[in-house]
């Protein structure tokens, strides 16, 4: 053939190729400016409606009951309608406790935790209470207001970059471009939240994705549009941009729950560890806060661990899971019995510092561990320790199931009493420290006994402190499952507020403690506002010794100074009474009559009042050498 021809026939094939790759462009534009969706779904300019309502039909079919809030002009919409269908909205007076209380409701209620937030500053508040719902595999949703489509990135208020804050902490990050991928997503975030590891999706809202039609046209309107052809763009792009985010908006939609899908220990699995527990003859339970995680009811689990027999130490939302004075619950002298003990089953225990990086166990135990999460579930292994079986999956259900498998087999009656009795001795020497005198103020051992012995048998415990909610987890019995709260493995200050709301809205007929450090007292004490105005009555026991005590203990010994580590005996319960609760101060002459007032703070919250006791404390060598890194 000719050269030229040749070059003819390639000219031909590029501009083919160029036809046809300018065709699939102009689909795709069309499909990305919401063309081509356009033309089968139209959007209803006359419709009242908001996608707020959207968000409010959702939640109401997951059966959602709140929605913590601090309000915002972002996020009302959703807000009102969720009042609308029943959804309960509670406004705190922080950020971080709306997503605390949120938490809280998720753990006590097995259902998807709710706060909604504005956006910028609204959303960076919550920040912590975030990851420490991440760290404590809580699912919740949280719900962010975001400045309009198209105007993030142009310096609108309160706009930035949202969703990288949030995807390192979050199952799932979404941002809403149009009304009608509302109810898809949310519905997709709350599976995912319950999924797997449980834990805390998040959604931005802009804020023309919630309002109606007729307001957010408004916005859209140029008041003075560049003249000629120019001008004639924008007015359609903008036009377009509008119907697109309109489109379909109204069309009915499936808001039932999507299936959860949760990890399970396979038979051949369950059937090796029945294999081994029944040829165990000191074998130990170390139970995490995974094993409370829906689908299995708390009280199954506790049946099944006391069919099989075996010791249990119980820790974080575990706690309480064998009630106050079960004989087979181990509360002491955990180091000591997993050096005898010739198998440990961590189920849902995590080797991070508090196993000591699984340095406390036995190269001699058989370890059998079990977790939702693979990362969790092989923390630090081969290098402190090595599991003979790691199983990633559901930990009630393998509870169950191990018990069922093992019917008729119980761990020889002599290791949890030898146990026990040990749990016991330790227990009486706490005891006795309980009456030592303390150089001022009243011994922090006696108060927590004290509180110990009054609460009432439906009690739930909160834990906010260092020092102090240090000792109560040695003294405090948690009297069923469910029936204590901790921030869990991030160790955050400042959960009290927003945990105590959740559980109290949650419980309302069960008596809420939080025992608070006089620290992290301050992180949520103006929520007694929220206790008052929502008629939610806790009661806040203060362990006030004008001192970040837990930072002391070993700053003062090993720096030499005391720096920033002191406060003041300051007045809290006259800070209750200013938000409308009630206030009680102890001191060391109130000493005689302590069960009296505590007494009367239990009536107080009966009667429907928010009461504090301000406790004044001194210092003792109660858990000398315990440190807080």
């Amino acid at each position: 053939p000719h050269p030229y021809m040749e070059a003819l026939g390639a000219l031909g094939n590029l501009l083919g190729c160029c036809a046809v790759a300018g065709l699939c462009g102009f689909v795709f534009a069309a499909y990305k400016c919401g063309l081509l969706y356009q033309l089968f779904h139209k959007a209803e300019t006359k419709s009242p409606r908001n996608g707020g309502e959207s968000v409010a039909e959702v939640l109401r079919a997951h059966g959602v009951k709140y929605v913590f809030t601090l309000v915002g002009g972002h996020i009302s919409p959703i807000l009102v309608a969720c009042e609308k269908v029943g959804i309960r909205i509670v406004d705190t007076r922080h950020e971080a406790t709306a997503v605390f209380a949120a938490d809280a409701v998720a753990r006590l209620s097995g259902t998807v935790g709710v706060a909604a937030v504005t956006a910028g500053p609204g959303l960076t508040n919550t920040v912590t209470a975030m990851k420490n719902a991440q760290m404590a595999e809580s699912p919740l949703l949280l719900i962010g207001g975001a400045a309009g489509t198209l105007l993030q990135g142009r310096g609108a208020l309160q706009d930035i970059d949202q969703m990288s804050l949030f995807k390192p902490l979050c199952k799932f990050c979404a941002s809403i471009r149009t009304i009608r991928e509302i109810v898809p997503t949310v519905r997709k975030a709350l599976a995912i939240a319950q999924s797997g590891t449980p834990g805390p999706v998040f959604i931005e809202f802009p804020i023309d994705t919630l309002y109606p039609f007729h307001l957010v046209s408004q916005e859209f309107a140029v008041k003075n549009p560049p003249k000629g052809l120019v001008g004639k763009i924008v007015n359609w792009y903008l036009n377009n941009h509008l119907m697109n985010l309109f489109a379909g908006a109204w069309e009915t939609r499936d808001v039932s729950p999507l299936p959860v899908d949760i990890p399970q220990a396979t038979d051949d699995q369950v059937q090796k560890c029945i294999e081994l527990v029944s040829r165990a003859k000191k074998p130990v339970i170390l139970m995490g806060s995974q094993s409370t995680l829906p689908p299995t009811p708390v009280d199954d689990i506790r049946k099944a661990l006391e069919d099989l027999g075996i010791p249990c130490f119980l820790g974080g939302m575990s706690r309480g899971m064998l009630g106050k004075d079960n004989p087979i619950h181990i509360r002491q002298n955990r180091r000591e019995a997993l050096k005898e003990a010739d198998l440990v089953l961590l189920a849902g225990a995590v080797c991070d510092f508090r196993l000591s990086y699984g340095r406390v166990l036995s190269r001699r135990s058989k370890i059998i561990a079990v977790n939702r999460d693979k990362t969790q579930l092989l923390k630090n292994s081969d290098i402190f320790w090595k599991p003979t079986l790691a199983i990633q999956g559901d930990i009630g259900s393998f509870i169950v199931r191990l018990s069922k498998g093992l019917k008729g087999h119980r761990c020889p009656v002599e290791w949890p009493q030898s146990l026990k009795a040990q749990d016991a001795t330790k227990e009486k020497a706490n005891r006795s420290k309980a009456d030592e005198k303390t150089e001022h103020h009243l011994n922090p051992l006696k108060v927590l006994h004290c509180v110990d012995e009054l609460m009432a048998e439906d009690s739930i415990i909160v834990a906010d402190g260092g020092d102090f909610v240090g000792s109560a987890a040695y003294i405090m019995k948690p009297r069923g499952p469910l029936r204590w709260l901790d921030p869990g493995a991030f160790g955050t200050l400042g959960v009290g507020g927003g945990f105590a709301l959740g559980a109290k809205l949650c419980r309302p007929e069960s008596e809420v403690w939080i025992v608070y450090g006089d620290g992290s007292l301050g992180y949520s004490v103006a929520e007694f506002d929220t206790f008052t105005r929502f008629k939610t009555p806790v009661i806040a026991l203060v362990g006030n010794d004008a001192c970040w005590s837990q930072i002391a203990r070993e700053q003062v010994p090993m720096l030499g100074s005391n720096v920033a580590c002191g406060l003041a005996f300051t007045d809290y319960h006259v800070v209750a009474d200013g938000f409308g609760g009630k206030g009680f101060l102890i001191g060391r002459q109130d000493e005689d009559r302590m069960s009296d007032i505590i007494k009367q703070a239990q009536k107080e919250a009966r009667e429907g009042k928010a009461t504090l006791i301000n406790v004044l404390i001194g210092k003792t060598n109660f858990r000398e050498g315990s440190i807080s890194v």
